[in-house]
């Protein structure tokens, strides 16, 4: 039975881990996710996230950002992103009421609703505008993210679960950099179509403790 857990990758065969320790006072409340179509990454973080942790969310606003300072197209549009010309990835930026808090929690259910292992893809979405991004506001959140990666790396290694097409962690990290919000037509798509396009789903529903993972992954 825990065998078909894992293939399904619908639940985790292990048990929960305990939530995220408090990060230390000052972190930055500020990032920016890109997870595929951001139309979904939207409702997921602003509506489904908010739901487990009421009041974290302070803002959020579909848009672009590119993570080179030398950018071709300042500014860019819905279609130059999408064509893969600009250089753009499709973003939520996100601002947390309370960082110390919600920031790790965020980034553990930013890759529990997307697939971190396809490379510039999501389900039928494909280019670099599609990747698996997070975009950090200081040097303290990248190490958190960085740890939290590492984690589900460690997990996916001992076969703790497998809800992924791969088994490779591929999301990039890197700072904020400037923002294009989205056409206001973009802004919060899924409240205004429940039935819009959206590829994401949550892959499993709960963050996976590394102590039955290594317990797994010797087994």
């Amino acid at each position: 039975m825990a065998f078909l857990k894992r293939i399904m990758g619908s639940n985790t065969s292990s048990r929960p881990a305990p939530p995220a320790p408090e990060a230390k006072a000052g972190l930055s409340s500020s990032l920016a996710l890109g997870a595929g179509c951001y139309w979904g990454t939207e409702k997921f973080v602003a509506k489904d996230f908010q739901k487990k942790f009421p009041k974290s969310i302070k803002s959020a606003t579909v848009g672009f950002m590119s993570p080179s300072d030398d950018v071709r197209i300042k500014n860019p549009t819905y279609q130059q992103v999408c064509s893969g010309s600009s250089g753009h990835v499709e973003v939520l930026m996100v601002e947390l009421n309370e960082p110390e808090k919600h920031f790790e929690e965020l980034i553990r259910f930013f890759f529990q609703f997307h697939d971190p292992t396809t490379k510039n893809r999501q389900g039928n979405d494909v280019g670099f505008q599609y990747s698996s991004f997070v975009f950090c506001g200081d040097q303290e959140q990248y190490k958190i993210v960085e740890k939290v990666r590492s984690e589900l790396q460690f997990v996916l290694d001992a076969g703790a679960i497998r809800p992924y097409h791969n088994n490779k962690v591929t999301t990039l990290v890197g700072p904020l950099k400037d923002f294009t919000p989205a056409d206001e037509d973009h802004q919060r798509y899924l409240e205004k179509h429940p039935n819009g396009y959206c590829n994401h789903r949550m892959r499993f529903k709960q963050w996976p403790s590394l102590v039955t993972a290594k317990q797994e992954g010797a087994n």
